[in-house]
């Protein structure tokens, strides 16, 4: 089966972020199907560019057809960005017969946060007599609207609106990473039978063999923190608003005469405030570490007693959840504290650790409490659960299957 698969932001192992397009399309191309993924040339996500001075640069990876379309560079969520997409979907429709002039497609996928790259995926897929699926990443507009109060007026929200309507009501199977999201797209077209639910998922196979050991000044650093008898408590990832540490340091400072540590690993908008709030509270028992590479992440995590991850109380997350760092977590095979309202929560699912009402340093404090009063055999069983979980359900080698079943 020939598969195109559009997706603005996709990335790959040598350039970063977005990584799901590549898991999934290695995953097909090692089950015998051709796999062709278009992208643009410029991505907020990536870590490193593809060179681009055509309007179409196409490129193998891992058995891959990648093919870049050039769109112009952008920094934040302003005008550079708006052009970026505009860009992005003007060449969809210019170049939609030279994409699959040598490669008639079985199947077009259109998967990007926004959903406007329905509009010229559905063009290519009438074209070349192919079904169309909507691959469904965030629920756009109703998280912009929900999330950054936008009115439903606002002509951003009102074109993301038509794109979203347009989706629903074209699309032969919209696949989504969210579990409960089906009843608010039939109420804006999708038809009965056609929602399929195809979550996050993890590498394995990279995460069994790409692990390196921790820099000498993290092992060291954690190591100090060992030697005081501390009950490790980790957190690894983006330091930003949607992340909610500020109940993790309050929760360290209702903790603060106990033998608990907390480690916050990473970088981002957030780590100098959340810095500054833990000098101004005194606190001894938390510590802000730098970023690690993707690669060592599995040691960091083993590191570790427990871990953390928390959400804002938001109303869009009634649709459900499906962040990446849980997948990481999981495999760590380490009891997990989530903070959480949504409409699904894998940790309590799979009985993988504990979880607490989100915005409650209280109830965070106590599961941490929990964890650390626990016996080590304990703890290892909920890991266990978690990593049984995770490679049950959220293998890529998984979720390609039921992708294509899906698709059949």
């Amino acid at each position: 089966m020939n598969i195109l698969y559009v997706n603005h932001y996709a990335g790959s192992l040598r350039h970063g972020m977005e990584y799901r397009p590549f898991y999934l399309a290695r995953e097909w191309t090692r089950l015998g199907h051709r796999v062709r993924i278009v992208a643009a040339s410029r991505s907020h996500l990536r870590t490193s560019e593809p060179e681009c001075d055509v309007p179409l640069r196409p490129e193998r990876i891992d058995g891959i057809e990648y093919v870049w379309l050039r769109t112009p560079g952008y920094q934040g969520n302003g005008a550079g960005r708006i052009r970026n997409i505009l860009a992005f979907l003007g060449g969809l429709f210019r170049r939609g017969k030279a994409l699959t002039r040598d490669f008639r497609p079985d199947v077009v996928i259109a998967s990007s946060t926004y959903p406007l790259d329905a509009l010229p995926c559905a063009r290519i897929a009438r074209r070349s007599g192919a079904p169309l699926v909507f691959e469904l990443h965030d629920l756009w507009p109703l998280s912009p609207m929900e999330l950054g109060n936008l009115p439903w007026w606002h002509p951003f929200i009102a074109t993301m609106q038509f794109g979203e309507n347009f989706a629903c009501r074209n699309a032969d199977l919209v696949v989504s990473m969210l579990p409960k999201a089906e009843e608010h797209l039939r109420a804006h077209g999708l038809r009965p039978g056609r929602f399929h639910y195809v979550p996050n998922g993890i590498d394995v196979e990279g995460w069994n063999e790409s692990v390196e050991p921790l820099s000498r000044e993290v092992k060291e650093a954690l190591e100090g923190m060992r030697a005081s008898g501390a009950f490790l408590v980790g957190y690894a990832g983006a330091h930003g608003l949607a992340n909610a540490l500020d109940h993790l340091v309050e929760a360290a400072s209702l903790t603060r005469s106990e033998p608990i540590a907390y480690v916050l690993v990473g970088q981002g908008p957030e780590k100098t405030r959340l810095q500054e709030r833990a000098s101004a509270l005194q606190l001894q028992n938390l510590y802000f570490l730098p970023p690690v590479p993707k690669s060592q992440v599995p040691a960091l995590l083993a590191a570790m007693d427990a871990l953390f991850i928390g959400w804002q109380r938001k109303a869009i997350y009634r649709f459900g959840i499906s962040p990446n760092k849980l997948m990481d977590y999981l495999m760590a095979a380490r009891p997990i504290v989530h903070s959480v309202e949504a409409g699904n929560d894998v940790v309590a699912e799979s009985g993988a650790g504990v979880s607490v009402a989100p915005e409650n340093a209280a109830e965070i404090a106590a599961a941490v409490r929990q964890l650390a009063a626990s016996t080590p055999e304990q703890r290892s069983e909920m890991g266990a659960r978690g990593r049984r979980y995770v490679l049950e359900r959220h293998d890529y080698r998984v979720l390609a299957k039921n992708f294509l079943e899906a698709i059949a």
